[in-house]
C-alpha cells in the first residue's frame, strides 16, 4: 500500500484525481492529436495560423492567463465542428491510446481508494465526453470535466458551459462533499499542477504527482506528500483477465484540445522539413 492512504469508512470520503500526467502519463489533447488531424477536423490554414504558440503551451505548461487565452482560442477554433463526427473518430482509438499510458501507480493508488471504502472521482479539465469513459476505464465513481455547448445542429457553439479550472474544481469538491457526504478533512487529492492548489487545499490529504516546479515548491513549503509515478502499464497487463468493453460514444470537448496540440506538432514538423530543405 502507498503510504498515506488510510482505512476510514465513516463518515464517506473520497479520493480526487487530476487526470493529465496524473493518472495518465501524457496530456490527453496531445495523445489524440494525431486521430484529429488524421480525421480532417484541423485543415492546413488554421494549423499554420497558430502552430508554435499552441504547441508551447500543450508541452510545457502555462500559467492562469495562458490558459484563459488558450480556452478563448479554443472554443472559437472548434465552432461548428460536428460532435458526431468527432466522437466517431475517438471511439476508435480511445483505448488503443489510453490504455498504455495509464501509470501503474496511479492504477495501484486508485484500487487501494476502492479497498479502503472510497469513492474515486476524476477532476479534469479536460472534456467530459473524453474524461467519463476514462474515469469508467479506470473504475471511477464520478468525474467533474469541462462541459462545450452543443446546439440543436449538433455542432459546438464555441460557447463553454462548464469550465473545470483552477478554483472551478475546489468548488466542484466542496459541492460533491455537501451532496455526498464526505468528510473533506479526510479526503485525498492528486495533481501534478500548481493551478490545481485550490484543490488539493480543499482536502485532509493532498498530494502532488510528478509535479511541475512551481507546485513542487508550494508541496515542500506545505509538507505536501510528492509521488512519482513512471511506469505506464497496459491494464491488461495489470490483469491478464482485463477485456476493454466497446464505447460507441465517446470524445467531444477534448477535440479542442486536440486540435491545439495538432496545431503544434504539424507546425513544428513544417519547419523541420523546410529547415532541412
Amino acid at each position: 500500500m502507498l503510504k498515506g492512504v488510510e482505512n476510514h469508512l465513516s463518515p464517506r470520503t473520497a479520493a480526487f484525481f487530476d487526470l493529465d500526467k496524473t493518472v495518465i502519463a501524457k496530456s490527453s489533447t496531445l495523445t489524440f492529436s494525431k486521430s484529429f488531424y488524421q480525421g480532417g477536423l484541423i485543415n492546413r490554414r488554421a494549423v499554420l495560423r497558430t502552430a508554435y504558440s499552441q504547441f508551447v503551451f500543450l508541452a510545457g505548461g502555462a500559467d492562469h492567463d495562458q490558459m484563459e487565452r488558450m480556452r478563448k482560442y479554443l472554443s472559437a477554433l472548434c465552432r461548428g465542428w460536428n460532435v458526431q463526427q468527432v466522437k466517431e473518430i475517438v471511439a476508435e482509438t480511445l483505448h488503443d491510446l489510453i490504455d498504455p499510458i495509464i501509470y501503474d501507480e496511479a492504477a495501484t493508488l486508485i484500487e487501494e481508494h476502492h479497498a479502503s471504502g472510497r469513492d474515486v472521482v476524476i477532476v479534469s479539465t479536460s472534456g467530459a465526453e473524453v474524461v467519463e469513459p476514462i474515469g469508467e476505464l479506470l473504475g471511477a465513481d464520478r468525474v467533474v470535466a469541462t462541459r462545450m455547448v452543443v446546439g440543436d445542429d449538433g455542432c459546438f457553439t464555441g460557447e463553454v458551459e462548464y469550465y473545470a479550472y483552477g478554483p472551478t474544481k475546489a468548488e466542484a469538491i466542496r459541492e460533491l462533499a455537501a451532496s455526498e457526504g464526505y468528510d473533506l478533512a479526510r479526503c485525498y487529492a492528486y495533481s501534478d499542477s500548481v493551478t490545481d492548489v485550490p484543490m488539493l487545499e480543499a482536502v485532509g490529504h493532498p498530494h502532488a504527482v510528478n509535479p511541475d516546479r512551481a507546485l513542487r515548491r508550494e508541496a515542500l513549503a506545505r509538507e505536501w506528500p510528492i509521488l512519482d509515478f513512471h511506469r505506464p502499464v497496459r491494464l491488461k497487463q495489470r490483469f491478464p483477465a482485463f477485456s476493454v468493453p466497446p464505447r460507441p460514444a465517446l470524445v467531444a470537448a477534448a477535440a479542442i484540445g486536440a486540435a491545439a496540440a495538432t496545431a503544434g506538432l504539424v507546425w513544428y514538423a513544417s519547419r523541420r522539413r523546410s529547415t532541412v530543405a
